[in-house]
């Protein structure tokens, strides 16, 4: 591992300052990413700022209603939230559904949103990556991509987002909020992960050295009926070859209102749009459900070897909505 510079932030506007002087430098929250990654060589930063200390670990009440969730609050205390497991039930179990118990008491959730795709050739600092190493080419496009994109995706990368949380803070239409050097500033999780096009290893619309402060979830009262839903090879931790964050308002057997979100299918968590249009007024059955999950997977364009995830979405949209539509009807 490269020879690196540790400093442990005081304040907000302190940690600013010190990535502001040090282009090469990366805050450091639990580390459960970052770490791994610069013992492969991949991340190589000549300072780590400590955010831990930083009053950045609550959980408040939201101006407007909602909830402010720390930059630095740690997966575990997320999932743990009365307010949380009450009001944003599939956000809850999507972070329980990723990693373990002990990585989860590390991880916060601003490095969460943060973390980089766990694509073998982005790993493996011998072997070509457009989105480690601009312009280098992306080997899994004809070597191994069974769990890579099938939304979204570009001839420079078709390597997938990691996070669990993610997807059911996109379904949820979570805003974060960031400190830079010029002041502060909000993104919608909808325009805060950039698209592939020709430039994978440019991930998000942070500005430079843009430290997150809170991420905030609007009131939502369709969220309180929410689920999440993880595929994955191995019943013991492990990332999603696919998943479904789903919330639903039912009124006399019609949709009133939707919300849904899919993971491990792009580069980012994607919020299923088509899907939501078909299912707004629509019958509560599962031929509506069906049809709103090819709506949304007829943009797919699936690898030789990962078009099974198209069928196996389908499949998980389903069992999903029809699985809150029966808890509705109780």
């Amino acid at each position: 591992m490269r020879e690196f510079d540790y400093r442990r932030a005081d304040d907000v506007s302190g940690a600013v300052a010190l990535l502001d002087a040090d282009p090469d430098a990366r805050y450091l929250g639990g580390g459960t990413n970052l770490v791994d990654l610069m013992k492969n060589g991949v991340e190589r930063p000549a300072r780590l700022v400590d955010v831990r200390g930083l009053p950045l670990d609550r959980i408040e009440p939201a101006d407007g209603g909602g909830l402010r969730i720390g930059a630095t609050v740690t997966n575990s205390d997320l999932a743990a939230h009365p307010g949380i497991r009450g009001d944003y039930p599939a956000l809850a179990q999507a972070v329980l559904a990723g990693a373990s118990g002990q990585l989860r008491n590390m991880a916060t959730v601003g490095g969460n949103l943060l973390q980089r795709t766990r694509c073998g050739y982005f790993t493996d600092v011998t072997k070509p990556c457009n989105k480690r190493a601009p312009g280098s080419g992306c080997p899994a496009l004809e070597g191994e991509h069974h769990n890579h994109a099938i939304l979204g995706a570009s001839d420079h990368c078709v390597a997938v987002h990691p996070s669990d949380m993610g997807v059911a803070l996109t379904a949820f239409d979570a805003v974060v909020a960031y400190e830079t050097a010029d002041g502060p500033g909000e993104l919608p999780l909808a325009d805060f992960y950039l698209p592939v096009g020709d430039t994978p290893h440019r991930e998000t619309a942070l500005p430079p050295g843009a430290l997150i402060t809170h991420v905030t979830l609007p009131p939502a009262p369709v969220a309180a009926r929410s689920r999440y839903r993880k595929v994955r090879e191995r019943a013991s931790y492990a990332f999603a070859i696919g998943s479904v964050a789903a919330a639903l308002d039912i009124g006399g057997g019609v949709v009133r209102q939707s919300r849904l979100a899919f993971g491990a299918v792009a580069s980012r968590p994607w919020r299923a749009h088509a899907a939501e249009r078909v299912l707004n007024g629509a019958p509560a059955t599962a031929e509506y459900f069906a049809a709103a999950a090819d709506a949304e997977l007829a943009a797919a364009r699936p690898l030789p070897d990962n078009g099974y995830k198209v069928t196996l979405m389908r499949n998980l949209v389903v069992a999903v909505l029809s699985e809150l539509a029966e808890e509705t009807a109780r």
